[in-house]
Parts: C-alpha cells; structure tokens; sequence
C-alpha cells in the first residue's frame, strides 16, 4: 500500500498500468460473491447524500462500512443511522486506509468534488455512484466518461429519473410512430430557489466549528467563508456549482436523451436574465450564475432522428407558450418544471423526471395503450435507481443493465455543461462589452473548443487549486 503522504499528493493522478484488485476476487476483478455483502463507503453524507446513503444502506446485499463528511453536523444522522460504519473527515485519507475493505463509493459531495472523488475511487478499481451532475465542467464530463471504459467498475449517474417508466415508456411510443418524427424539444424548470445574480459577499463570517473548510473548498479557488454557503447555497456559485442547469438539467434532458440517442452538442446560444443595481446601471456578478436563462443546443440528426434536434432549456421560472392541445386550465408539466418534445404527429409532455408521461393530442393517449411494451422496468421505478446499482456492483461490471452509466451520463452532463458555457459567454463582459452575447458558439466536440470565440474556452476546464489538481490522460 502507498504511504498516505504519497497516496494523498496523487489521490487524482490515474495510472493507465495500474490498477488493485478490489476486497473481492471471486469470480475476476469488480465481482461480490453472492453470499457476501458489498462493502460501500459513502462520500457526502448530509442532505440529499444522507438519502443516497440511506437507500443504499437499505439493501439486503449492502454493509454501510464507511461514512466520509467534510461536515460533522450534516454527518450527524448518517453517523447514528449507521453506528457500525467508520467515520473520516477526509475521503483522501479513507480510501487510502480502507482500500482492501471497500467495493463500491457513494458520492454526494458538491459539484466540483465529483471528478476528484470519483477518479480516486475508480483508479482503486472501486465501483461508483455520484449525484448529478457527473461533473463540473465539459473537462471533466469527458475524463469520466472515457475513465468508465478504461477501468471496468460499475458506475451510475444520480438522476433517479433515468429509472423511472416515463423514459421507457416514450422510447416505445416513439417507436411505434405515435408522435412521428422529434425536431424540438423544450425543458424548463422553476430553478434557483437559491441566491443567483448577486455578487460575491464583502462580509466574511466565522467557519462553524462543525465544518473543515478547507476539505470543503477541494479543488476550488482559495476564499474566505462566507455565511450561508454551505450547505445549500452553494449552487449559484461557479466556483462550485452549475446552477440551475446542474441541479435540474440532467433530470430533464434524460428524457430526450433516451429517446433521440443524443450525444454531443453542434451548436448553443444563450440569453440571461438581468440585474439591476440601480435604475440605469446593469450588475455585472461573473462569479454567481445569473438569475434566469434560455439556452438553445443544436443536436446532429441521430439513427432516431430525420434531422438535427433543437433543445431549448429554460430556467428561472421561463416556460414555452403552451401547447394549444392543453386546456386554458390543464397543468403544463408539474407547473413548475416540464419536458415537451414536439413531432411531426403530435407531441410527449412530462413531469420532472420523466413522470407522468402522455401524449397531445389527448385521442394518441388512447393508442399509447395498444403499444407493446419493449423495454424492461426496473424495480421501483425512479426509487429503485440507486438498488439498481447496487446489483449491477454486485454481479460484476458489464453483468448487469444500469440506467446512467458514464457511458450515458457522461455525454448527458456534457451537454448541459455545454448550455453553461453559452450562459457564461452570454454573461461575459470585455472592455464593458458582452460580446458573446449575441453569437451562437460552435462546438469541436473532438477538440473540445469553441471555435468562434475563444473567450469562453477558460470555462472548458477550470484551474485547481494547487494540491487538489486533477490529471487524467484522455
């Protein structure tokens, strides 16, 4: 085993030639004998961590061994959920010692911690669970996607919508021809319910005793606490968060994916939401994501599709005019969050993930029921997403079907990433100028660039702070 001092100065660094074999032998690399329970530390255990945690700890197969948190205080429930399990403050150091104890890591750190945290564990040859997004820009997104191939460990995106019926069930509407051929699709959401478009507190505040600051911080620019950030808050932030597109975006654009075999970005533009400081003045806030936006991603025709795709995603409380098939009263969506996919025959409406799905006009809904079902259900639906995973570690890497591998959710995240990155340059002033503002950026999805306008292309991949870097070799 390494020496912690080495393990932790290249916890990130992935070695293409070496890789150790995980707890388990049986049955070749990445297998659990049946008779035995997979071994899961959990990286994030508060908040929404706390409930991945708990679903995961749930199953009759599942020894919640160990607990890692930055926070003691979010920690606290996990930690008396789970008396058994050991607890670490430092993931860096958990993995280091407990290695050979451990088959499978459940993250649910803050979005810029997933890349760092999830490459750690898969060079260990570790299976992998990790909240949306995958990443935290387009950089990252590729790195694990490419990873999920190289190192042959069960992994799974958390966007529980990607096991529901609702995806399965428009992939077979689709099919059958009920809807013709897809060419718009609009998502929409009433994200942030957090603060967005303000600048950066001058006003620092005292870190709580509870929490290490500086393990939260990861790979993030070195600053000082401000109040409120954590644990919520931080979302609205570009240093850690990917606002409202991270948090709701892979939820919505799943639907899309699954049906249309979508993959990388052609083209985006964006528009964002203002603010005003005073009567005449405009705020600049580049540190915070903007209170409201509407990008539009062009999608390459698909072997689904007759032509390109346009995807319109909408957040702030935007919505598209309602179809004219609904009731001046009839529910659009949930209300606050949608997917509308438009056809050449008629058109899919969804709740946020994926749910609720029927078909406009109302009389296609009478045909839906006459399509054969073609696509397995898993158990639970959206709530079984994560005991999904569970099986598929269980059983072996490539044994057993999972809903949002990298493979799938790391194209996924790149996309939406790809619709911040026209936020951003929509929101990006030079000499007092916005000059992406108004263009529409054309992606080399190879290159990973932007071609008409390299201002943006710092956004691509973002610079870690030193000691916390991250290296991977595509």
């Amino acid at each position: 085993m390494k020496n912690r001092r080495d393990f932790i100065k290249n916890a990130a660094v992935v070695s293409t030639a070496f890789m150790i074999v995980p707890r388990h032998v049986l049955g070749g690399k990445g297998f659990v004998a049946p008779s035995d329970k997979l071994q899961v530390a959990s990286i994030g255990v508060g908040g929404r961590g706390s409930a991945n945690t708990n679903s995961i700890g749930a199953h009759a197969k599942v020894d919640m061994a160990f607990l890692c948190d930055v926070d003691d205080q979010r920690a606290a429930g996990s930690v008396t959920k789970f008396p058994k399990a050991k607890y670490y403050k430092d993931y860096r150091e958990m993995l280091d010692k407990e290695q050979k104890n451990i088959d499978a890591v459940a993250i649910s750190s803050p979005d810029h911690q997933h890349t760092i945290q999830c490459l750690a564990a898969m060079q260990l040859g570790k299976h992998v669970y990790v909240e949306k997004p995958v990443a935290h820009d387009i950089w990252e997104a590729r790195v694990l996607t490419h990873a999920a191939k190289r190192y042959k460990v069960v992994t799974q995106m958390g966007n529980q919508g990607a096991s529901d019926d609702g995806p399965r069930l428009a992939k077979e509407w689709f099919e059958a021809g009920l809807v013709g051929d897809i060419h718009t699709v609009y998502c929409w959401t009433d994200r942030p319910v957090w603060p967005q478009g303000i600048a950066w507190p001058k006003q620092t505040a005292a870190v709580p005793k509870h929490l290490d600051w500086d393990l939260w911080l990861g790979t993030a620019p070195q600053k000082d606490y401000i109040d409120k950030l954590v644990p919520f808050n931080w979302r609205g932030w570009w240093d850690y968060g990917t606002g409202a597109l991270g948090d709701m975006g892979c939820h919505m654009l799943e639907v899309p994916f699954s049906v249309l075999g979508l993959q990388y970005v052609q083209d985006v533009e964006a528009s964002v939401g203002t603010v005003y400081v005073d009567e005449f003045k405009r705020g600049y806030f580049p540190e915070a994501c903007p209170p409201s936006s509407h990008a539009t991603l062009t999608f390459p025709k698909t072997a689904k599709t007759k032509g390109p795709i346009k995807l319109h995603w909408m957040d702030g409380g935007i919505q598209p005019t309602r179809p004219e098939e609904l009731g001046a009263n009839d529910m659009f969506g949930d209300g606050g969050n949608g997917i509308l996919m438009i056809g050449t025959k008629g058109k899919m409406l969804f709740d946020t993930y994926g749910q609720k799905a029927r078909l406009l006009p109302l009389s296609l809904n009478e045909k839906a029921k006459k399509v054969k079902q073609r696509y397995p259900r898993v158990a639970g639906g959206a709530g079984g997403h994560q005991a999904q995973w569970v099986d598929a570690c269980i059983a072996g890497y490539g044994k057993k079907e999972v809903s949002s591998p990298f493979e799938i959710a790391g194209p996924l995240t790149e996309a939406l990433l790809m619709a911040n990155l026209a936020i951003r340059g929509a929101d990006l002033r030079i000499d007092n100028k916005y000059p992406a503002r108004n263009l529409k950026l054309l992606w080399d999805k190879n290159a990973m660039r932007v071609t008409n306008f390299d201002a943006v292309n710092q956004f691509v991949k973002r610079t870690y702070r030193p000691g916390w870097e991250v290296n991977y070799q595509l």
